[in-house]
């Protein structure tokens, strides 16, 4: 088994359980296990040699078509709920950029979305989850009871227990549509001052960035700034059009050859190019805004079969805009840049593994055609770690436990509530053995 990076590969066995007792059970064994969810996690965060699916788990439980508020298992994906939830007008409150992973996994990652400024992670959102823990018993937990396990399970990477059901406040939205503003930026500097200016007047905002250019270029990007559109301006009678199914599927893992330093550059600076106008207007459906790469289906082969790492980080505002240049400076003198580098801003965040922090977050992709990236990514940490930022675990297979512990300064908080609700230590993950979570 693998996680969506195709990096590391595992050997493992997996049960699904399709209804609570059958949860309860395997809990109660003996063996260490870890729920899993659809493997969109992109490191080994989702890997370990016994894991329980809960992709059978997605039954809706309950629903106020008042309120928004929907109960409903945790195996249930984004893409499920999105189509039980928008022809009556609702729409999840947070989204990462693929709408194929559980509510569960969302959970436990504490996802964010291209509206945290304003906004805030999922668990913003959730007003209750429950919880089978390791003594098999199912419990309830919110920031009212059991408020330590709640806090804890928000960004936990299912280490607390197994999220059985969620109770999640869904948004209301007038149309399936986004009013798009796009922004052609000529540095990084003007990047950020574009967002530092448009942070209350747009509910979703996001940068593309050409993480190769160079000089006087380095960090241009596209900025795309969007709210949602009213029925108004939406097409007439598809205010609430779903998402299609089709895809097309890339059958095959792309040769290695095809990913070099100057097939990134041609593609970054046609990318680039291709927005003639500096600025854009435009209203575009939900599907592509949101998730643009989910209309191909198993777009990680694109990097070969050896998989890729994706290096996402946080860093605080202060400074922010020099560490963002150095950082940059290095990927494109080493030629090592990514096809997708995605920059968005942050406000606070309480779960005690929570990624976000106040300031800029960056992702990027690198292939692994060899392991000689893994040291310059560890590199990049000492200049995160430097300025108070942290790296993303939903993201990572290769972070240093010494690194990890210096860059959550909750994780000894953390530890202490998952002995209480679990002594025996009895979820784990790679991830956790890694960093010395479990």
């Amino acid at each position: 088994m693998t996680g969506w990076g195709l990096y590391p590969t595992i050997l493992g066995r997996k049960d699904r359980a399709r209804f609570l007792d059958e949860v309860r059970g395997f809990v109660e064994e003996a063996t260490p296990l870890l729920p899993q969810g659809n493997c969109r996690s992109y490191g080994d965060a989702c890997l370990f040699p016994r894991v329980v699916s809960t992709l059978e788990l997605k039954n809706l439980l309950a629903f106020d078509s008042e309120r928004g508020i929907l109960r409903t298992q945790a195996g249930i994906t984004l893409e499920e709920i999105i189509r039980f939830a928008l022809p009556q007008g609702f729409f999840p409150p947070v989204t990462p950029g693929t709408k194929f992973p559980t509510l569960g996994g969302c959970i436990a990652a504490d996802v964010h979305g291209k509206n945290h400024h304003l906004e805030g992670s999922i668990g913003n959102f959730v007003e209750e989850l429950e919880i089978v823990l390791a003594n098999g018993s199912c419990i309830r937990c919110s920031r009212r009871q059991n408020s330590d396990l709640f806090w804890a399970t928000l960004g936990g990477m299912g280490l607390t227990g197994f999220i059985y059901a969620a109770t999640l406040q869904l948004k209301k939205i007038p149309s399936a549509y986004i009013a798009l503003r796009s922004l052609k930026t000529a540095n990084l500097r003007e990047t950020l001052q574009i967002f530092a200016d448009s942070q209350t007047d747009y509910l979703y905002s996001m940068a593309w960035i050409d993480c190769l250019a160079s000089g006087t270029g380095l960090g241009r990007g596209i900025v795309m700034l969007g709210n949602h559109a009213p029925a108004a301006i939406s097409p007439p009678t598809t205010d609430f059009k779903l998402h299609s199914s089709n895809q097309r599927t890339i059958p095959f893992h792309f040769p290695e050859l095809l990913l070099n330093p100057f097939s990134m550059r041609s593609f970054n600076t046609l990318y680039y190019h291709r927005q003639l106008r500096s600025i854009s207007d435009s209203t575009i459906h939900y599907d592509p805004f949101f998730y643009p790469l989910d209309t191909i289906g198993h777009w990680n082969k694109i990097y070969g079969r050896r998989g890729f790492l994706q290096y996402q980080f946080a860093i605080p505002f202060a400074n922010g805009l020099q560490v963002m240049e150095e950082i940059l400076q290095r990927i494109a003198a080493r030629g090592s840049g990514s096809f997708l580098a995605v920059l968005k801003a942050f406000g606070p965040q309480e779960g005690l593994l929570s990624f976000p922090i106040p300031g800029y977050t960056l992702a990027l992709d690198f292939p692994l055609r060899n392991h000689s990236i893994i040291p310059f990514l560890h590199d990049l940490n000492q200049i995160v770690l430097r300025t108070g930022g942290r790296v993303y675990l939903a993201k990572d297979a290769i972070l240093k436990r010494e690194d990890f512990e210096a860059m959550y300064p909750k994780l000894e908080e953390f530890k202490k509530i998952k002995r209480l609700y679990d002594p025996q230590n009895h979820f784990r993950s790679q991830q956790s053995e890694r960093l010395g979570i479990s």
